[in-house]
């Protein structure tokens, strides 16, 4: 039993030694980039200062959410409910849309990042400035994507569908074509 031991205790110090050998001196070890690291001296903004947060709890049960007709910028026939802060104001907020049957929002983007929860129903995700039903992305209920700001996306509500939408404020949409611009038609 102690030959073994002796073995065993031999050949993890070859080993130990070999590994250590084939290290570099730490004084020839390329650290990695830091070019992202904020001096000290630099104040280093918290999550507070992009979003306070509501001024109470707030909490709505499904039947207690209250829908209005979707803003101008979006085709009639949408209602939107918004459950935190003000779309048309600096800082975060976020809605709910609630979108008909083969309600369609033509291809798009924002200036800010839009995450986007699906509540109910199957909402088709399209990328780029032509619309085409057979190119979306289905996603239902449950799913979420987060868009970074400028990509150009569209949808269409494949049954009643309702999203949750999470977005900095102000909320602006620019559409592609002027003329899918529901705000420019007569």
């Amino acid at each position: 039993m102690q030959a073994r031991t002796l073995c065993i205790a031999t050949v993890a110090t070859l080993v130990l030694a070999l590994l250590t050998a084939c290290e570099p001196p730490a004084d020839e070890i390329d650290a990695p980039p830091m070019d992202d690291e904020v001096p000290i001296d630099e104040e280093v903004p918290s999550m507070r200062d992009l979003d306070d947060g509501p001024a109470e709890h707030l909490l709505f049960h499904d039947g207690e959410i209250e829908w209005q007709d979707a803003p101008a910028s979006l085709e009639p026939g949408g209602e939107v409910a918004i459950l935190e802060g003000d779309p048309g104001e600096d800082g975060v907020f976020t809605m709910r849309i609630k979108m008909p049957d083969e309600y369609y929002i033509a291809p798009h983007e924002h200036p800010n990042v839009e995450r986007v929860t699906v509540i109910s129903g199957r909402f088709l995700l399209g990328q780029g400035e032509e619309m085409d039903r057979d190119a979306t992305t289905p996603l239902e209920a449950g799913s979420y994507t987060s868009m970074p700001p400028g990509m150009v996306h569209y949808a269409i509500a494949d049954g009643e569908t309702v999203i949750q939408l999470t977005s900095v404020g102000p909320w602006v949409i620019e559409y592609v074509d002027d003329e899918d611009d529901p705000r420019l038609r007569d």
